[in-house]
């Protein structure tokens, strides 16, 4: 199993450096700011340090046998990943007709509350500040087009 988790992290990070290597061939910045190849060469970065951390970590840290590693997930887990898929699949199923900004308050408002987060109050302001803070930074500050849906909003 231990072979196993260092051809993986070697796997990433091979792929880290090809992704830092093509996305060169894009300006990293222009007029407006960031460029075509901001992001993909810090994600390629932060993966390659991430999976580089991951392989020192499986080589000679702590054996995996004596970290009794399970592939899958309890059932309480299981609960989890079905309703951040389901609301992942609802949210991309309403971004058009609704648009960005409500979807993302309807996501942002009900995932914390599907995962057992109790709070409703800091749940709500969570979910107005982060939809209208995020559509207000990406539609107004980097000029990224998002849907407006059918209210406009």
């Amino acid at each position: 199993m231990k072979r196993a988790w260092q051809i993986m992290c070697m796997a990433f990070v091979a792929l880290s450096v090809f992704t830092l290597v093509l996305s060169f061939e894009y300006p990293y910045k222009d007029k407006l700011g960031p460029g075509p190849a901001f992001f993909p060469v810090w994600m390629s970065i932060i993966t390659g340090v991430l999976s580089l951390a991951l392989f020192f970590q499986t080589t000679w840290g702590k054996s995996l046998a004596d970290a009794a590693v399970t592939l899958l997930p309890e059932r309480q887990g299981v609960w989890r990943i079905l309703i951040i898929l389901v609301a992942l699949a609802g949210s991309t199923a309403l971004l058009d007709p609704l648009g960005f900004r409500i979807s993302l308050f309807l996501f942002l408002l009900f995932l914390p509350l599907g995962l057992g987060v109790g709070n409703w109050w800091v749940t709500l302001i969570f979910a107005v500040a982060g939809s209208f803070g995020i559509f207000h930074v990406f539609y107004y500050w980097l000029k990224v087009p998002l849907p407006m849906g059918m209210f406009g909003i």
